[in-house]
């Protein structure tokens, strides 16, 4: 058996009796204490649900987006693909980059350097082509996500302010950043209630039993703490 590291028997030292499910509140917590002792950067905290839908049947996929009340702690470089007077009005709504044509022609040649990209419905047919490169970066713009839209300042502005995507892959397993260690506790739990909200407002219809099965937060480089996943419908009722 291999021998704990100093920053592994540490964390031990301080999960210890911490290994039975507890509330989110109380998870932030020992996070936030956990990674002052162990990481030397601002850690990202992270939120890992597994969820009791089958994905082979298209009326139990869950995908979706909510706005973090918090944010995430980080800029997010938003890129909008548009015409006329809806360019001018992404601008004016804070887009780091706004086109038609000539924007298309940056990304074909290998361009890349924004986090969102948003459409509107009338420049989706010239992104076609783009699809096998914005597709599996995560990029292609859906109107299922609100990225293909006419609201285009508004889009901007909820992509600016810590709109996040969630989207359960092939296991029924999501996984949702939802902000810095180094925000307050008070932020954390909110931006923890706002996304398990929307998950849970998520449940396909067709989905039966348990929706919810398991749920864990954690950090970069910190410990996994498990959440009561029988009570986080009753405790986000408490928090948000």
């Amino acid at each position: 058996m291999s021998k704990l590291t100093k920053k592994q028997k540490k964390i031990q030292e301080l999960m210890e009796n911490f290994n039975q499910p507890v509330g989110a509140c109380e998870a932030i917590k020992k996070l936030k204490e956990v990674s002052k002792e162990i990481a030397k950067f601002n850690e990202t905290v992270e939120c890992h649900m597994r969820l009791g839908i089958d994905v082979k049947h298209a009326d139990q996929q869950v995908r979706s987006t909510t706005v973090l009340p918090a944010g995430l702690g980080k800029t997010v470089r938003v890129c909008v693909i548009a015409k006329g007077n809806k360019v001018q009005e992404a601008i004016d709504a804070g887009a780091d980059f706004a086109g038609t044509e000539d924007i298309i022609d940056k990304i074909s040649g290998g361009w890349f350097d924004f986090d969102t990209l948003i459409a509107t419905p009338d420049c989706m047919g010239m992104l076609g082509k783009l699809g096998r490169v914005l597709g599996p970066k995560g990029l292609m713009p859906n109107p299922k996500t609100g990225t293909v839209t006419l609201e285009v300042a508004k889009a901007v502005k909820d992509a600016k302010a810590g709109k996040v995507e969630f989207r359960a892959d092939k296991q029924g397993m999501i996984h949702v950043p939802i902000g810095k260690i180094e925000f307050s506790e008070e932020d954390l739990v909110k931006n923890y209630a706002t996304l398990a909200e929307a998950i849970l407002k998520a449940k396909p219809s067709a989905a039966k039993g348990v929706y919810i099965k398991s749920a864990f937060l954690t950090t970069t480089m910190g410990p996994s703490i498990k959440l009561d996943a029988k009570n986080i419908a009753s405790e986000v009722k408490e928090l948000v």
